[in-house]
């Protein structure tokens, strides 16, 4: 994992792609510093990472693009399959790679309050507490790009479908309000929820009795549990969605709130699409 690690980090830095990511970063929170927090005087530097996290989201897939989706499309991916080393090394070090790039501007931004202590009073736990959280909330979208490009072969669409995926989540709120959140409109949407699942799972096993089982046993308990207790569905798929909210836990850290709970959220983040990674890469390897 280590070789891997070295490798990655020494190709962002010795590539445009790593330092375009971080001047676009800094240059973007530079400007949003100098406007609201010494033009304005705002004190909260919380604000600006706010501010910045769209922009943000623009630029995590140029960063995550080529990570695994170049390696396939030139082929020396089977150099790395065939490796003294597991996929699970190979995921993680390319990860730690991504993590440490973005953390070089990171600790840059860790200056900023200290800039502005000399022209007021700035509360130190409460702001670094919000990059803490913004920075756990980017290593996330990091690894939701990571996996987008491990199954494409072409970096534009790694790029796209990164930055759809993460502004999804980023409206998922909107979306949300726009469902009823009354019980059979839940109900229905479980059921449309369900034969989704089941042409899923037709798609990756081609064997119609299991996937009809299935189907079968989700639609007798979602009718089963609507019959029993209508009640559960009463915004259930608001809750649901909710999940997927990503800067929603962002929200507590930015008031300076160290929210365990978000921490936990975003380490299950990163590790549920670490581990999708993995899994994507060891089908294609003995496919």
């Amino acid at each position: 994992m280590t070789a891997i690690y070295k490798k990655e980090v020494k190709g962002f830095l010795t590539s445009m792609i790593g330092y375009v990511f971080m001047a676009f970063l800094l240059v973007v929170t530079g400007i949003y510093f100098t406007y609201y927090n010494l033009s304005i005087g705002w004190p909260k530097f919380a604000y600006v990472l706010s501010c910045i996290l769209f922009v943000f989201m623009i630029a995590v897939p140029v960063l995550t693009m080529r990570v695994l989706a170049e390696e396939q499309r030139q082929k020396t991916d089977q150099l790395l399959l065939t490796a003294p080393v597991s996929v699970t090394d190979i995921v993680m070090g390319k990860f730690l790679a991504l993590a440490t790039i973005y953390l070089i501007p990171m600790l840059i931004m860790a200056l900023y309050p200290l800039i502005l202590s000399q022209f007021g009073t700035i509360y130190f736990a409460e702001t670094y507490t919000a990059m803490f959280g913004f920075f756990l909330m980017g290593c996330s979208f990091l690894a939701i790009g990571l996996f987008v490009s491990s199954v494409t072969e072409s970096q534009v669409i790694a790029a796209v479908l990164t930055f759809l995926v993460l502004f999804v989540c980023y409206i998922i709120d909107g979306i949300a309000s726009l469902i009823p959140d009354t019980a059979i409109a839940s109900f229905f949407i479980v059921l449309a929820l369900i034969v989704v699942a089941a042409a899923l799972i037709y798609s990756l096993v081609k064997n119609v009795l299991l996937t009809g089982i299935c189907f079968t046993a989700g639609v007798i308990a979602a009718v089963a549990v609507y019959v029993v207790n209508s009640t559960v569905y009463e915004g259930l798929i608001q809750e649901i969605l909710g999940v997927f909210d990503l800067s929603d836990h962002f929200s507590n850290f930015y008031s300076g709130i160290f929210d365990i709970t978000g921490v936990v959220y975003y380490l299950s983040v990163i590790g549920v699409f670490l581990y999708l990674t993995v899994e994507t890469i060891q089908k294609r390897r003995w496919s």
